[in-house]
C-alpha cells in the first residue's frame, strides 16, 4: 500500500470518501467475480474491461500490489485477444486476485473507519455502586 497516495485521496474526497471506497468495494467485487467466471471459461475479452477497471480504481486508492496484479492480467488477455489464445497464463493471478482484493479491501476499510480510530485501546473499567 502507498499509504501517501491513500492519504491525499482521502484528502481530496474529503466527506465523499467513505462513499467512493463503498463504491470500490461493489465495482471491485464485480471485477474480480468477472475475471474470476472469463478464466473458467477460458475467454479473455471480458477480463480486459475488468482488469483495465480494478486496475485504475486501486491505484487511486495506492493499493499498488493489487493494481500491478491487475494490470499483468489485463495486459495478458489482450495479448491473448489479439493472438486468439486462452489466459492460461494468468491463472495464478486471477486465483490470488480475490483473497488480494479482499486484505486490500480490509485495509483501506480499517484505516478509514472513524470507529477504529476512536476505541479506546482497552475498555473502560465500570464501577457499580
Amino acid at each position: 500500500m502507498d499509504w501517501t497516495v491513500f492519504a491525499e485521496t482521502r484528502l481530496a474526497l474529503g466527506p465523499n470518501f467513505v462513499r467512493i471506497l463503498g463504491y470500490f468495494r461493489e465495482d471491485g467485487t464485480r471485477s474480480v467475480r468477472k475475471i474470476e467466471e472469463a478464466m473458467r471459461v477460458n475467454d479473455p475479452v471480458p477480463m480486459v474491461d475488468a482488469a483495465h477497471s480494478l486496475k485504475g480504481e486501486s491505484l487511486q486508492f495506492g493499493a499498488l500490489r493489487l493494481s500491478d496484479t491487475a494490470e499483468r492480467i489485463e495486459m495478458t488477455a489482450r495479448a491473448c485477444v489479439e493472438r486468439h489464445d486462452t489466459p492460461d497464463d494468468v491463472l495464478e493471478l486471477v486465483v490470488a486476485l480475490g483473497p488480494m482484493f479482499e486484505e486490500t479491501l480490509a485495509l483501506l476499510e480499517e484505516d478509514s473507519s472513524p470507529l477504529i480510530e476512536r476505541q479506546p485501546s482497552r475498555p473502560p473499567h465500570r464501577r457499580f455502586g
